[in-house]
């Protein structure tokens, strides 16, 4: 079995497709597993919501509490050795991808769509969903938003509470703020 999922996470509407495109290992993807002190393990429940695709490229270790939905005709990639903590959401209305080596921490929310249309005068819709893409080995710290159109470089930190919406420049850098800006230059991180 490649794929273990907790009892505390709920499977909604599973109607897409999961993929495994890497040599497959028992437990080699951990849903909803793990214990933090932001959150209660007991109470909290996850939420998987397939319509679209999701492609596993290698080991997954996804934490308690978490969303993922993707909707039809979208796709969501996580690369291999990714890990996201606990009550981190992820909403796939187009395409998002996620680098190999890359980390998500607690209770960010990660989204490439807006859930409602804007039309302009001549009724064409001007916020259309966007693909969002996480390089490798990207470290986004804690309560972040990764909002549609943006692209996080690889080797990068994103730090906590920081509003990423565009496409930054510059590998190995840490971001941070809101505007975001680069707050140090070439770092290199691990856990």
């Amino acid at each position: 079995m490649p794929i273990l999922i907790s009892r505390n996470f709920f499977l909604y509407k599973m109607k897409g497709a999961i993929t495994i495109d890497a040599p497959v290992k028992t437990g080699m993807i951990q849903i909803g597993y793990a214990r933090i002190g932001v959150s209660d393990f007991e109470r909290t429940r996850g939420i998987l919501e397939v319509y679209g695709d999701i492609v596993f490229k290698g080991r997954a270790f996804i934490m308690h509490g978490s969303k993922i939905i993707v909707s039809k005709n979208a796709e969501l990639i996580f690369g291999d050795d990714f890990s996201a903590s606990a009550e981190v959401t992820i909403i796939a209305e187009k395409r998002i991808v996620i680098g190999n080596g890359t980390g998500i921490s607690w209770q960010t929310q990660i989204m490439d769509t807006d859930f409602h249309y804007i039309a302009d005068e001549n009724g064409v819709v001007i916020n259309e969903p966007t693909e969002i893409i996480i390089g490798n080995k990207v470290w986004i710290g804690c309560r972040c938003n990764i909002l549609k159109g943006s692209l996080i470089p690889d080797g990068c930190v994103v730090g906590s509470g920081s509003l990423i919406t565009k496409k930054l420049s510059g590998e190995n850098n840490i971001f941070g703020g809101n505007p975001t800006r680069i707050l140090k230059s070439n770092i290199t991180w691990w856990f």
